[in-house]
């Protein structure tokens, strides 16, 4: 596996997907009595639900009037659905609360290592009449291309192993991808494949990183060029979208992506400037530049990829199937805006802390370092 791939596929390891964050108190008080939907009430079985994108994704089902029981370790975020039924209980051999039990479709967002999304896709087999799945863009063999939902997926070359690195997570997703096919079959799953997963909760600050450092204003380092393209899928976006597959019986495989070509590193920054109402000095530095660099330990260029070499299309992945199935995305601005709203009810410690993007050392040395060169 070439360095930029790694790199990438670890920058998806430490997604939100992986990452539980700080319960959301907006979440919390969702109720089942407020319907937005005419679709008839579900049973619905969420593996997980307490993290960070399964919060949104639980409040979307109760806001539309659907039942939901949660099955997981009890040790995250454990009171931030008190009403609802919580099934205790371990991916990795503890399966047998759910035995005996009905439900009418299954979301699995916390499946990881493939023998845990086989044990629970044959358990529920019989159990549920849907099975969506949670995935990754990750899961595509190359980013040298541009890839559809068909395009080559990454293989394991030891299938035995089931510890989640940065080389193996999309590997990994890929082949929890195939057992759960394998135990479901394609005419009742659902795989959804998102890309950088962004919005209020996110505890891996990879998106947050810009709208946020850009509310400290002062000269900002800014990566490549203002037309480099990026892409995001806001993570209400990503749970409406599960909430609509599982309510119109949507199967197959669907990336969740912004539309190709539809945003860049530029518009970013335009839009963290606009919601933070900052004054900044955007110094754009060359991606060349920044290969050639080394960062500090804990630094990083989130969100953004060098769009040449093995990595030039991380930021061309087709969302257009999922599109034409009903997928919307809103614009990037607003989850800038909701993103800062958040990041203010947050600890002090916590907003002291970002964990990603470059630290103020980091970015002043790069600066100096870039401005050196081009005196």
């Amino acid at each position: 596996m070439d360095k930029s791939r790694r790199q990438f596929v670890k920058a998806g390891l430490a997604g939100g997907a992986i990452a539980a964050s700080a319960a959301l108190p907006a979440l919390a008080g969702a109720s089942a009595k407020e319907k937005g939907s005419s679709a008839k009430s579900l049973r619905i079985l969420m593996l997980g639900g307490t993290g960070y994108i399964g919060p949104h994704m639980v409040s979307e089902f109760l806001r539309r009037g659907h039942e939901v029981s949660l099955f997981n370790r009890g040790r995250t975020n454990e009171d931030i659905f008190p009403d609802l039924e919580t099934l205790i209980g371990d991916r990795d051999g503890g399966l047998d609360v759910l035995k005996g039990r009905e439900w009418d479709a299954v979301v699995d967002n916390s499946g990881y290592v493939p023998r845990h999304v086989a044990d629970s896709a044959r358990l529920l087999a019989s159990a549920v009449s849907h099975y969506l799945y949670i995935s990754t863009i990750s899961v595509y063999e190359s980013f040298a291309v541009a890839n559809e939902e068909n395009s080559p997926l990454a293989a394991m070359t030891d299938e035995s192993v089931e510890e989640v690195t940065g080389e193996t997570y999309g590997p990994m997703k890929a082949l929890c991808e195939k057992r759960a096919s394998a135990e479901i079959g394609n005419d009742r799953l659902t795989i959804l494949r998102p890309t950088y997963i962004c919005g209020p909760g996110d505890r891996t600050d990879r998106f947050s990183y810009w709208p946020v450092r850009t509310q400290r204003g002062g000269e900002m380092l800014w990566p490549g060029m203002p037309t480099d393209p990026i892409q995001i899928i806001d993570v209400r976006d990503l749970a409406n979208f599960t909430v609509d597959c599982i309510e119109k019986n949507i199967f197959g495989t669907y990336n969740t992506v912004t539309p190709v070509a539809s945003y860049t590193i530029g518009d970013l920054k335009n839009d963290a400037v606009a919601v933070s109402a900052a004054d900044i000095t955007a110094v754009w530095v060359s991606g060349e530049f920044l290969a050639g660099h080394e960062l500090a330990a804990g630094s990083s260029i989130p969100i953004w990829a060098s769009p040449v070499g093995d990595s030039k299309n991380v930021a061309s992945v087709s969302g257009e199937r999922a599109r034409m199935v009903g997928l919307q995305t809103r614009p990037p601005r607003e989850t800038c805006r909701d993103i800062l709203s958040w990041w203010k009810t947050l600890p002090a410690e916590r907003r002291d802390t970002m964990r990603a993007g470059l630290s103020a050392e980091s970015e002043a040395k790069l600066l100096s370092d870039w401005h050196q060169k081009n005196i």
